[in-house]
């Protein structure tokens, strides 16, 4: 477990909006969507920052599920989930 990891495992959260420029490990579909921490995997670099070449100081990554009707809406098959890794940096307490 990170040390440092603002949210626990079962904690509500939202995602922020993704960068519009560069690369981001947080996918497009799921920006601004609420999901619940399901692990917290530890400190890791940003691979956003690795990626521009730049030094990365460890963060907290966490496995973060969303219902399919938060991310699809009416769309998604019941029941459908995701579960995706994502850096504290990307996440906000819903």
């Amino acid at each position: 477990m990170s040390r440092g990891a603002r949210f626990a495992v079962g904690d509500a959260v939202r995602t922020r909006e993704a960068p519009r420029e560069g690369h981001t490990r947080l996918p497009r579909y799921l920006e601004r969507r609420r999901g619940r921490v399901v692990a917290v995997h530890g400190d890791y670099p940003l691979a956003d920052e690795r990626a521009r070449g730049e030094a990365s100081e460890p963060r907290p990554l966490y496995g973060v599920m969303f219902d399919g009707a938060e991310v699809w809406g009416g769309a998604a098959q019941s029941p459908t989930t995701i579960v995706a890794d994502l850096w504290e940096d990307y996440l906000e307490g819903a």
